[in-house]
């Protein structure tokens, strides 16, 4: 779950991490009485979507981006009257970066902020390293920049450190790293509490990802958060209902919230293999055998759909009805290993679906376990073109080559 910049800041707030005043706003006229209230010379008004490089963004009246109203989502501005212009031509309309992919999302939120006075920009993260199984500090003497093309231009410049999080990052940790960036005594001192204030902020909020570009010094020798993104590791949100409160449902994709909301894990790709999983290990393997037998059609996974090891016919139908949602699925691959979850289970649940919601593309079917010849049985008897497949490859291929036929059809139907 990922969260805004503005959230992101009222949670360093209260690991006493330093950040500017800012005020969330979703009218021009709130963010005039905002600026007005900051009573700054000079106050940032942010776009807040969930994707970085607002600043470098380009806005749009339109979905469809034919018509552009502005350079850049985030703005610097002198006065009330000014931050309430930026607003109105940022507030309903539609930012592209260079991570909303081909697409571009809604601004919804501004975010007015106080001016700062900066001396010098860094780069600093925390992520979970899995090969390590440790948090890592990610630092950069680069800040301001994309850490992608740091990382490309100038990898020495991209230093890290790995950490106990039982023990907490260490003063020495940063220090070392503050020393290597360049910086100066007093800075070194100020990057050491605001570095352990956020490593903190991970730990405690069981994020998986934070990120701070850029972590500014001031002219004062201060280290201050300027911007803010984290997201969260979904599976403890119960522990957090105060973080979980903060999910913004225009910014998820609405298949991955409906599955969300029936306990299922759902990830939209870019393929056109709709899949349909028992088990996230079966599910990942079903994925890559997609892209690796399916590679004579061009065939690859449109989706990450776990149903998981108990689901009901009920919910088996909604995952079906999720696929079938996605208009770039061409073919679909329901994969079931019957364990918990019995294949005659599976077999109801997808014919329920066909009969509601129609059948317009090539349905491949693969069982094994629990129950198999009853579910087979099902599908079989059921009247339904469902092709039946033996055993994954065997799957993978007859629903590569019936979706290259259902999209040659569906051309030629179009001429």
């Amino acid at each position: 779950m990922k969260i805004h910049e503005y959230q992101g800041k009222q949670l360093f707030r209260t690991y006493g991490v330093p950040v500017l005043r800012g005020v969330a706003c979703h009218t021009a006229d709130a963010v005039a009485a905002a600026a007005s209230e900051l009573g700054s010379p000079v106050v940032v008004v942010k776009s807040q979507i969930h994707a970085g490089g607002r600043g470098k963004g380009t806005v749009y009246a339109d979905q469809a981006m034919t018509a552009k109203v502005l350079d850049g989502g985030v703005k610097v501005v002198k006065s009330p009257a000014q931050a309430k212009e930026v607003a109105a031509k940022l507030l309903g309309n539609w930012l592209k970066t260079i991570q909303t992919g081909d697409g571009c999302k809604r601004i919804k939120t501004v975010y007015v902020e106080d001016g700062c006075r900066i001396a010098k920009e860094l780069y600093l993260s925390i992520l979970l390293d899995r090969a390590a199984s440790l948090p890592v500090l990610i630092v950069s003497s680069e800040g301001g920049m994309d850490i992608e093309e740091v990382a490309h231009h100038s990898p020495d410049k991209i230093l890290r450190t790995h950490f106990d999080p039982h023990v907490g990052l260490g003063a020495y940790q940063v220090r070392r790293l503050g020393f290597a960036m360049g910086l100066t005594a007093p800075q070194v001192g100020a990057l050491v509490k605001t570095a352990q204030a956020l490593a903190r902020c991970f730990i405690e909020t069981d994020a998986d990802m934070l990120e701070v570009n850029p972590l500014v010094v001031t002219v004062d020798d201060e280290v201050v958060a300027l911007d803010s993104k984290m997201s969260f590791d979904d599976n403890a949100l119960f522990r957090h209902p105060e973080i979980a409160a903060m999910l913004d449902p225009d910014e998820e994709d609405p298949s991955e919230l409906e599955a969300k909301n029936h306990d299922m894990a759902f990830v939209k790709l870019n393929g056109n293999i709709g899949c349909m999983v028992n088990g996230a290990g079966l599910a990942m393997a079903t994925m890559d055998a997609i892209a690796m037998y399916g590679q004579p059609w061009g065939a690859f996974p449109a989706n990450f759909l776990d149903v998981g090891g108990g689901a009901t016919a009920e919910k088996v139908t909604t995952a079906f009805k999720i696929i079938l949602k996605d208009p770039s699925v061409e073919a679909i691959l329901i994969n079931i290993f019957g364990g918990i979850m019995k294949c005659d289970t599976i077999a109801n649940g997808v014919l329920t679906a066909v009969k509601e919601v129609g059948l317009d593309r090539p349905l491949v079917v693969r069982l094994e376990g629990t129950n198999v010849a009853q579910g087979k049985k099902l599908i079989a008897e059921s009247g339904l073109k469902v092709i039946a497949a033996d055993d994954l490859r065997d799957g993978c291929t007859k629903a590569a080559k019936a979706a290259a036929e259902y999209k040659a059809a569906r051309v030629a139907g179009a001429r």
